[in-house]
């Protein structure tokens, strides 16, 4: 009477299990044979494995529900104390802030770690950004390195140089925001027609080179005052003014001689005897270097007599002593007479 398919593979097994066990089918009477058949009703095999319900699904422990159990460190305690913001103040403080990570903005930063000639700067981007060191500073002594240039754990402010590599790496600069403030810097120095001092740090033909803010400004041999550029003036701190500066061309000229006329036009006044040096011989007079100034010592002025070669009176290189008896504060021009 057991017709189902899967009934008959459930007895079949039975039985398999008895002549296993070396039991005689005739052994069996009738009723026990119905009894093992009958208590077989009671198990279900199947070809196939049980699915799991939705239920069972859901009820299941997770993964991080094990690995919950097993942690024995510290768990932070949640109240139900309200906070001074609510979710829409963080979202609208969050949406103030600007992140812009394209070439040439200027973000805060902090400098990691040293690293292979350059260092390793905290930008807040997704990947730390690079600081090579030559973009460590705008001045760079000799045998400075990276170490002495920039310090680690503190913030500072770069400019991005470049886009994002494969790795998703920024390279960023000190140097260009440096030179971008001494650019300021000198325009306000020139607004206000200001006097200042700077090195010599090199020497060429024409004349010397300074460092301005540093920025590299060329001071012509014409505008040094009783100086010659050699090699001997590298190092040397002079008084300078501006003659021009142009940002767009990044060209900047100075001036030592209108410097020093401006310092001493101040205190001289007609009248005043001064000291000077013959520096050329002109059929009208000679040009005379008073304390950096060419003052003009006029043929009138030189003799009640007249005079008909210069050149037997004067040589260039000779000293003499002159009268100041008119001066020009504005071009820095001194008429003298002896």
């Amino acid at each position: 009477t057991y017709d189902v398919k899967q009934k008959n593979y459930t007895q079949t097994i039975l039985l398999y299990y008895f002549f296993d066990q070396g039991v005689s089918i005739m052994k069996l009477t009738h009723l026990a044979l119905l009894g093992f058949l009958s208590l077989s009703n009671a198990f279900t095999l199947t070809n196939t494995p049980q699915r799991s319900t939705k239920l069972d699904a859901v009820g299941a422990p997770t993964k991080f529900d094990h690995k919950k159990k097993l942690y024995k460190g510290h768990t932070a305690e949640f109240t139900d104390e309200s906070l001074d913001f609510s979710y829409d103040d963080f979202a609208q403080a969050v949406s103030e802030q600007q992140y812009e990570f394209g070439r040439n903005a200027k973000v805060k930063g902090v400098c990691l770690e040293y690293d292979k000639g350059g260092c390793i700067v905290d930008i807040g981007a997704k990947s730390s950004a690079y600081l090579p060191e030559k973009e460590a500073a705008l001045i760079q002594g000799v045998g400075s390195s990276i170490e002495t240039l920039v310090s680690l754990n503190e913030e500072m402010e770069f400019e991005i140089i470049s886009e994002e590599d494969r790795n998703g790496q920024l390279l960023v600069s000190i140097r260009r925001i440096q030179y971008g403030k001494a650019w300021e810097n000198v325009v306000a120095m020139q607004e206000t027609d200001q006097t200042f001092e700077a090195p010599v740090i090199a020497v060429n033909r024409g004349g010397a080179i300074c460092l301005v803010e540093g920025l590299r400004a060329f001071l012509p041999g014409s505008h040094l005052s009783g100086m010659i550029a050699t090699e001997d003036l590298i190092g040397t701190k002079l008084p300078l003014k501006f003659l021009e500066v142009s940002e767009e061309n990044g060209k900047l000229v100075v001036s030592n001689r209108k410097a020093l006329v401006e310092q001493q036009m101040a205190d001289l006044s007609r009248g005043d005897i001064v000291q000077g040096m013959i520096k050329a011989l002109k059929p009208y007079g000679a040009f005379v270097e008073v304390g950096g100034m060419s003052g003009l010592l006029h043929i009138s002025q030189i003799s009640y007599d007249r005079i008909e070669d210069l050149e037997k009176v004067f040589q260039p290189g000779m000293q003499v002593k002159c009268m100041i008896i008119d001066h020009d504060k504005v071009n820095g021009r001194i008429a003298l007479s002896t």
